[in-house]
């Protein structure tokens, strides 16, 4: 028995069980069209294959051609050219043959996984729109530019002009010759894009439906998924936008520089680039407010309204106390909270900790490794593994919220992330303020009780013996250490701009990288 036979009757078995009865013959139906495409292949010619293949409603599983375009011209049409012309008409085939390539994968994503769960019911309707979006409404838009460079494309299999065919189309929102249908644009991938978010959640909570996580999986294990799983083909709208201005680049390096295609690549490029930005702020904003939406306050107190006026979410993610607690931290444009990851009825939310720090409040300090000893039970009882290493303070400037909480970072890299965006976010806010102002400060003991009295006195000494003045060392590494898009290079010339720092302080220790006292940002 093969393989595809095996596979077949253990879905049926198993369909008997978890399916009613009305849906077992679309099942039976379902995978069987699976065992057929991938049985045909040994047993038929290719021309059949395919012809067969056609009537079936799962797309057969053709390998991706990796031939290149000088191999596939003839060879008396690449003696005529150039190989710098050469070059430029392998790119443009490329730019087709990935039109191609999305075109089938939209179509696979709808009739082997959308249709199915549908008609089976593992999914309902709004589910399914939820995670797939309109993806449907996105295949004319590439068939489009499919065809543009198609109907270009000379006898010989060169592209003499794709300038033209390139600015109408992505500009096909707003002008469409009278010899295509009007087609919404890229501008149409904000809504799809800025949904993914929400969309990636609810498949990863369905995916806990043992229903779902079959079905799933013996799509994985089939020839027409190539291996991948559904949501690669979900983001490969997102991840061909971003290879536009690439191919377009390639194109026009190679484009020389009195062809008449070299002004309209670079308007072309241009446009891109702007629709792509607005894309990347709409999908930052979603984020936000997709993280917002999950915030649970214990009072009202809690309820900054800066928080809810956020539009941008600088870094977010997972940190330890001093007390082995995990928290998860969000750093928006304005302030910074603390929260507890919380599951309720099998809702995903998370719980803000204590009061959330403005940005314009927030003081930033350095720790080196062993300043800080972790507590609990089992802290300490193997030699010095109680010592904290990639741990950093944050707290209110002001000590009437008696707030400090000393966090640690999984590793030195993540730490560096965190300390840069933090940082860089506060940096706009010192400016006004001098090393005079902050140097009465005193020092809060660990989360301490808010509104108590005692906690201005606390620690003086050691904030006495802190140089009153650091010198920023620039972490290594550019803007990408912000994996959020917002960290914006004006952000990062205002840090640069001020070489002292009154609102973040380092350790007193030697920097590694020379001789003096330095903040260390690791």
């Amino acid at each position: 028995m093969e393989q595809s036979d095996a596979l077949v009757i253990q879905y049926r078995k198993k369909e008997e069980l978890l399916c009613p009865p009305s849906l077992f013959s679309f099942v039976h139906l379902f995978y069987s069209s699976v065992k057929s495409f991938t049985r045909h292949g040994d047993s038929r010619s290719p021309a059949s294959a395919q012809k067969s293949s056609s009537r079936l409603t799962v797309p057969t599983p053709a390998k991706r051609s990796s031939v290149l375009w000088s191999e596939a011209v003839d060879i008396n049409m690449r003696e005529l050219l150039t190989a710098k012309e050469i070059r430029r008409q392998e790119v443009i085939y490329e730019m087709s043959r990935g039109e191609q390539n999305l075109i089938e994968d939209l179509k696979l994503a709808r009739k082997a996984y959308h249709d199915p769960m549908l008609k089976l019911s593992i999914m309902s309707e709004e589910e399914l729109t939820h995670i797939f979006g309109d993806l449907d409404a996105y295949i004319p838009l590439h068939e489009d530019l499919l065809a543009r460079i198609g109907a270009a494309t000379k006898p010989g299999g060169t592209v003499e002009q794709i300038g033209p065919i390139l600015v109408n189309w992505v500009c096909s929102e707003y002008f469409t010759p009278d010899s295509f249908p009007q087609l919404p644009g890229l501008n149409a991938y904000k809504g799809y894009c800025s949904n993914q978010l929400a969309a990636k959640a609810l498949l990863d909570r369905k995916k806990k439906d043992p229903r779902v996580q079959d079905f799933l999986q013996r799509c994985l294990e089939s020839p027409f998924s190539r291996k991948l799983d559904l949501w690669s083909f979900l983001d490969n709208p997102r991840s061909r936008l971003v290879k536009y201005p690439l191919l377009l680049k390639e194109i026009l390096t190679h484009t020389p520089e009195d062809h008449p295609d070299v002004q309209l690549l670079q308007e072309a490029i241009s446009i891109i680039q702007g629709v792509l930005s607005d894309i990347n702020l709409k999908m930052a904003e979603s984020e936000c407010q997709y993280y917002i939406d999950k915030l649970e306050y214990l009072n009202e107190r809690q309820k900054d309204p800066r928080i809810e006026a956020s539009k941008v979410l600088l870094y977010h993610g997972e940190l330890k106390n001093k007390n082995g607690h995990k928290f998860y931290i969000f750093l928006f444009q304005d302030i910074l909270v603390l929260t507890r990851p919380v599951t309720r009825n099998e809702r995903h939310s998370y719980q803000v900790y204590r009061q959330p720090i403005p940005i314009q409040e927030l003081v930033l300090e350095d720790l080196q490794d062993g300043d800080v000893r972790m507590r609990g039970p089992f802290r300490g009882a193997f030699g010095n593994s109680d010592k904290a290493k990639s741990t950093f303070r944050v707290r209110f400037q002001d000590p009437s919220p008696g707030q400090s909480h000393t966090l640690q970072a999984n590793d030195v890299f993540h730490k560096q992330q965190w300390f840069k965006c933090i940082r860089d976010a506060i940096a706009p806010f010192q400016q006004a303020t001098t090393p005079a102002e902050l140097q009465g400060l005193p020092e809060l003991h660990e989360e301490c009780v808010e509104n108590n009295p005692s906690a201005a006195n606390v620690k003086t000494q050691r904030r006495a013996s802190t140089p009153s003045s650091e010198t920023q060392v620039e972490v290594d590494g550019d803007a990408s250490a912000c994996v959020s898009p917002v960290c914006t290079t004006d952000d990062m010339k205002s840090v640069r701009a001020h070489r002292t720092q009154p609102g973040f302080r380092g350790p007193r220790d030697k920097s590694p990288f020379s001789g003096e006292w330095k903040e260390t940002s690791v």
